[in-house]
């Protein structure tokens, strides 16, 4: 029996979807062995693809016509959802989306890691829509006044694809903000700087908005764009080749967090979904508990520790915390009216963490990148009871986790839908000290 004939760039095939990937992909087979990636599909979805990449042993796809659907596709609530690159999985029902964000965290745990585990339960976001405190745009002057501006497109990155009001994700304030902007712009989007492409972050606040404009010439003042934009408070400049955003416009802003009130510049972080982060900071104090007895005992270490939530909440529970962050703004929004308890060291955790073990608790939350190479090193050699790992990229937590398994066993497992309508998930590891091997 003859082999299959090699599938080529630009041939139209029909398949059917088995499963979603890491980044919110279908994936099916082609009739010559190849995995194919085909976004905007749904598993048990018939599907008629057009091939757009091959490679060695698998392939990129476009959907041409869904056939037959699955069982758990819906239809999208966006307009631009088929030409948009933000969202992922918004053609799948929620209860299936979280489905999958399970698999798709245990497969990397499992598959990256060597860790036998099963799928997480995933949290549910209390809003599945509406729910982002915090989205940026891209701003593309075409020339002749003309004006492209909204997000980058699904299958053709490099091209912008023009977003008004139709965008389900942003919270209201972010929403109505980003209208009035765009009605207020005109001709050659004035109130921003001069510039061909410039990244707008619209972030909402208990008191209005903030805007951090990244891009464009030096000396911009923020002063038209809070005339013309109502609610916004707060108006930062990152110019082209700048250092750091600076206050251009409005006063220093607050986030309540909390009893807290935590300063908000430029390039704080806080998690984009509020509500959501909320279900993660309590899952993360019930793993901390009430301090142990013994060597350490009371010592935590908040390792990323941003503006320092985890580390403030430790705190008001009766821990001693050092938090660790590389970011000055954000450590000074972390000293600010601090709780009794907590202290923050400014720069990299792989140079700071040794100075603050022994410890009882570890907390680490790092970017997507996962934990610096050496960081796993240390947390073996001085061994903290604990460590509760907050991760938002499934593969990188795997990553860690393999490095730190000869001293760390796996002992509890959470996700949480920070990100609905997205392939992103946000999961939370637990670790425990196991006795040396050899």
């Amino acid at each position: 029996m003859s082999a299959p004939a090699v599938i080529e760039e630009g041939q139209v095939v029909v398949t059917r979807v088995r499963a979603i990937a890491a980044g919110g992909a279908g994936v099916a087979e082609l009739p010559d062995g190849r995995v194919a990636f085909i976004h905007r599909t749904a598993p048990g979805d018939q599907v008629e693809i057009r091939v757009s990449r091959v490679h060695a042993r698998w392939a990129e796809a476009e959907l041409v016509a869904v056939l037959h659907p699955g069982p758990g596709r819906v239809e999208p609530t966006c307009p631009l959802y088929e030409r948009c690159g933000g969202c992922a999985l918004q053609h799948l029902e929620y209860a299936e989306q979280l489905r999958w964000k399970g698999r798709i965290v245990a497969d990397a745990l499992t598959r990256l890691g060597g860790l036998q585990v099963e799928p997480p339960d995933v949290a549910p976001s209390p809003e599945t829509l509406r729910y982002r405190n915090r989205v940026t745009f891209t701003v593309r002057r075409l020339g002749g006044g003309r004006i492209l501006a909204g997000f980058h497109m699904l299958h053709r990155r490099g091209n912008v694809l023009d977003v008004r009001a139709e965008c389900r994700l942003p919270e209201p304030p972010i929403a109505d903000a980003w209208t009035a902007l765009r009605d207020a712009w005109r001709e050659g989007a004035r109130p921003l700087p001069i510039g061909r492409e410039l990244r707008v972050t619209i972030r909402a606040l208990e008191d209005g908005v903030v805007v951090l404009v990244r891009g464009g010439a030096e000396g911009w003042r923020g002063d038209e764009l809070m005339a013309r934009v109502p609610r916004v408070v707060g108006v930062w400049h990152q110019p082209r080749g700048g250092a750091r955003p600076a206050l251009v416009g409005g006063t220093p802003t607050f986030e309540a967090w909390g009893a807290d009130r935590i300063p908000v510049g430029g390039e704080a972080f806080l998690q984009v979904n509020r509500d959501g982060a909320r279900l993660v900071l309590d899952h993360v104090l019930r793993l901390a508990g009430a301090p142990a007895q013994g060597p350490a005992a009371g010592l935590a270490v908040d390792a990323y520790c941003g503006v320092g939530v985890y580390g403030r909440a430790l705190a008001d529970r009766g821990w001693t915390v050092t938090g660790i962050e590389s970011d000055p703004e954000s450590c000074a929004a972390a000293r600010h009216e601090a709780p009794t308890g907590f202290s923050v060291l400014e720069g990299l955790v792989e140079e700071h963490l040794p100075r603050t073990l022994p410890a009882e608790l570890v907390v680490v939350n790092p970017p997507r990148s996962g934990l610096q190479e050496w960081v796993p090193g240390m947390l073996l050699h001085h061994r903290p009871r604990r460590v509760v790992y907050v991760s938002c990229d499934p593969a990188t937590l795997a990553r860690d986790a393999k490095r730190m398994s000869l001293g760390y066993r796996l002992v509890g497992l959470r996700a949480f839908d920070l990100f609905p309508q997205t392939a992103h998930v946000e999961t939370v590891a637990t670790f425990e000290t196991r006795p040396w091997a050899g």
